[in-house]
């Protein structure tokens, strides 16, 4: 999973510089980095910067969020605030009416941290942040699947106020300053300006009491076990995703967000794999090797018996069929690779010794093609 970069670092900023300070950092970033700034080419990239500055400048101008950054990182901002938690008292339009931009281009921008669109008379339901988890699991399990139990921290409705944030036996209110649109106009010399509400930041409501438990949000932070399926035949790199189990949804309905886990697969000290094949080196005796013979050869499902023939050279390559791993997509499965490594005897005794001189005087080179032919190919290169 990605780690977040440090708040200051991307505003350019010492820790414990004065607010204006912040903001004038992050009024400098924004003009760079704005979208409609840069060449077509470079403009998914300067959005992606965008967000990144603007996440920064939402947390480190907020007071309350700003110590609890400062305490526990990252950590303490993630815990305790989703996504649009973090956006919901930043004050950004005073930068961006000075810079000339109007709030329906911010918006747009920020895509769901902010709303949609700058039309709308206020934000209906916002889909709940997707979440990441990483899962290491062995060989065996990445081969045939298996069912793992994870817990995840996530932020799930308030039960206390089912979600609306307001405390129980209460409402929300219209916004006094939009009058519920969850717009306000201002005006840019000639130009009226559509803009999200400062208030109620595009809600079109607040909250005057708000619920104890949730603090207003109409969510809470909890950890949740969840029984995963992982499919025979993943590998490392592959992402699953399991829909509705990110943070719940926001402003009444919203729909949960997605969890995707990313698979890592431990080494094994036999196999390897390459696709859907698993690769194996075996070890052969050097009479196995000459004499040709039958070997027991380890699988993923038990040890099965391989014809070696005569004569087998180091590094030569069997195939047994059907024993790789299933294909993810139900096509059949791969096949299991064993690779036979020749092994030179080591320790020979001196009656071993004599024996081999013997067979080697008696074989008189005519049972190594393969060097005779090496051999003939030296002695005509240097003919030339």
């Amino acid at each position: 999973m990605t780690t977040k970069r440090d708040y200051y670092e991307i505003l350019g900023v010492q820790k414990g510089v004065s607010a204006d300070d912040i903001k004038k950092a992050y009024r400098n970033l924004a003009l760079k980095h704005h979208p409609d700034r840069v060449t077509p080419d470079k403009k998914k990239e300067a959005e992606e910067r965008f967000k990144e500055i603007s996440e920064s400048y939402a947390v480190l101008s907020d007071s309350q969020k700003r110590s609890q950054y400062d305490q526990f990182g990252h950590a303490g901002i993630d815990s305790k605030y989703s996504s649009e938690d973090i956006f919901k008292s930043a004050d950004f339009s005073s930068i961006f009416e000075d810079m000339g931009v109007g709030g329906d281009m911010f918006e747009e921008i920020l895509g769901g941290m902010f709303g949609s669109s700058g039309h709308r008379r206020s934000r209906g339901p916002a889909k709940g942040r997707d979440l990441e988890y990483e899962i290491e699991i062995s060989f065996e399990e990445a081969v045939f699947g298996v069912k793992k139990t994870i817990n995840i921290p996530r932020q799930v409705v308030c039960d206390a106020c089912s979600g609306s944030g307001a405390k129980p036996g209460t409402k929300k209110t219209e916004c006094s300053t939009c009058n519920g649109r969850g717009q306000v106009l201002y005006s840019a010399g000639f130009i009226n300006v559509s803009q999200t509400c400062p208030k109620c930041r595009g809600e079109g409501s607040t909250i005057k009491s708000p619920c104890s438990k949730c603090d207003g949000a109409g969510k809470v932070r909890n950890t949740q076990k969840l029984e995963v399926t992982i499919p025979a035949g993943v590998d490392t790199g592959l992402r699953l995703r399991i829909q509705g189990e990110g943070d719940a949804g926001s402003r009444g309905g919203g729909q949960s967000g997605d969890l995707y886990i990313y698979i890592n697969v431990k080494e094994h000290p036999v196999f390897q794999r390459h696709g859907y094949d698993i690769i194996c080196e075996m070890p052969i005796s050097f009479t196995l090797a000459i004499l040709g013979g039958e070997i027991e050869v380890p699988t993923m499902t038990g040890n099965v018996m391989m014809r070696i023939p005569e004569g087998t050279q180091s590094g030569r390559v069997f195939r047994l069929a059907g024993k790789g791993v299933k294909n993810l997509r139900g096509y059949g499965a791969g096949d299991q690779l064993v690779t036979v490594a020749v092994e030179t005897p080591t320790r020979l005794s001196s009656e071993q010794k004599k024996l081999l001189k013997e067979f080697e005087k008696a074989c008189n080179g005519s049972v190594n093609p393969m060097y005779a032919s090496f051999m003939d190919k030296v002695t005509r290169l240097f003919k030339k």
